[in-house]
């Protein structure tokens, strides 16, 4: 770990994780520290570039007033400024770009923070706007303000773990409310703690049911290039080469000639029925001559979260289809605020189901957890690679909240 200094007293840390970071601001700037900046940097040295090592980097003073930004009604008008208290460590938030504005005027070391932020595009920002917040509910009533150093390092731990500030802070006052002084104390009960308390917020489907004499549909919706025909392709081979379940497939991905060539080259391995649809009315008859089939898995075309248009075309196709469950396929690379609003423009289609695609490109899975939570919607399956049928399996709430919170390996390998 090192630290530079500026003339203007703004200081720049960097430590492997969060918690020692933020442990040197808090030793060397005292309890009033405001932290103006983090996010994640190249480690230093010609080792640390080879082996692509990576540092937190937080930028924090002693001397800076940060105007607050939260609204009075969320704390009362007990305090005025937007602070935080961590184990002694006091965080005044700054405002949600890069770098910092006190007053109405730029300070001068805001300059030269942003051009050196503009130097540095390769590494990944981690923009937290602070990493602790007056806690609203100890202010109001009066509670002892500073945090346990197991809680502190929890807290740092979930905002490593990609989840956001708000959602850290409430699961961290959750657990200090409910826990044992004998929890407290031991980092290893605080984190089990945690993962109960996301897997009680799971629901989960289980794999798709087959009822003997009865087909049921399947329907795969979402933006495009989340993986919903190599999804498809991974669930006809379970149900038709393990479970040996008559399987068929249909495609409304016109748009995109490549996709539709993917599927049935699936289909030709797999020896499965395929149907192309281009019309509503084309639907109900490819469905209709598919009705004797235990399992239809239907695949549809990528649409844009913001065209309206084409989300009623693809409602009207799910219509006449009679789909049985609507799984909406979401990549775990995105962001957790565009995954809410992909869900939430999705949703008029009827969507019954989650399905979590890519977990073995995203740094970290915290941000599923938000899209769970606003969503409402059990979650169906998770995929974590190309292979054909190999990689996906049926979420589990205790597994996905440990995924979630960086405790265990995505391949199960």
């Amino acid at each position: 770990m090192d630290l530079q200094t500026s003339s203007m007293d703004v200081r720049t840390y960097r430590a492997a994780t969060m918690y020692e970071a933020l442990a040197m601001v808090r030793r060397d700037l005292g309890p009033d520290a405001a932290v103006l900046h983090t996010r994640e940097v190249p480690a230093r040295g010609w080792w640390g570039w080879l082996r692509g090592a990576r540092q937190i980097e937080v930028t924090a003073s002693a001397g800076v007033n940060v105007p607050s930004r939260l609204p009075q009604a969320a704390c009362g008008p007990v305090d005025r400024t937007d602070t935080t208290v961590a184990s002694g460590l006091s965080v005044r938030r700054a405002p949600a770009n890069h770098t910092m504005a006190v007053g109405a005027a730029a300070a001068p070391w805001e300059d030269q923070l942003a051009s050196g932020l503009s130097d540095e595009v390769r590494g990944r920002l981690n923009e937290l706007q602070a990493m602790v917040r007056e806690l609203c509910r100890q202010t109001r009533q009066g509670g002892p303000r500073d945090l346990p150093e197991t809680l502190f390092r929890l807290f740092t731990d979930l905002i490593e773990a990609d989840l956001d500030e708000e959602l850290a802070r409430e699961l961290i006052e959750r657990v200090r409310t409910d826990a044992s002084d004998t929890e407290l104390a031991d980092p290893v009960l605080l984190r089990a703690r945690i993962a109960r308390l996301i897997e009680s917020e799971l629901v989960t489907l289980g794999p798709i049911p087959i009822t003997p004499g009865r087909r049921r549909l399947v329907a795969m919706v979402g933006p495009t290039g989340v993986g919903k025909t190599t999804t498809i392709a991974k669930l006809a081979a379970i149900y038709r080469l393990k479970q040996k379940r008559s399987v068929g497939l249909i495609t409304v991905d016109t748009y995109r000639i490549a996709a539709v060539e993917q599927l049935r080259t699936y289909a030709d391995i797999i020896d499965l029925p395929m149907q192309v649809v281009s019309t509503p009315r084309e639907m109900r008859d490819a469905v209709r001559r598919m009705n004797a089939l235990d399992l239809i898995l239907l695949d549809t075309a990528g649409r844009s979260p913001k065209d309206g248009i084409k989300i009623q075309e693809l409602r009207a196709f799910l219509t006449e289809a009679g789909a049985d469950e609507v799984y909406l396929v979401l990549s775990a690379v995105g962001a957790a605020k565009t995954l809410v609003q992909t869900a939430e423009r999705f949703a008029p289609v009827g969507t019954t189901g989650l399905v979590f695609t890519k977990l073995d490109e995203a740094t970290s899975l915290g941000g599923l957890l938000p899209v769970i939570r606003h969503s409402r919607l059990p979650l169906a399956y998770l995929t974590n690679g190309q292979n054909v049928p190999e990689d996906i399996e049926v979420a589990e709430p205790a597994r996905v909240a440990r995924l979630i919170l960086g405790l265990e390996s995505v391949s199960r390998g």
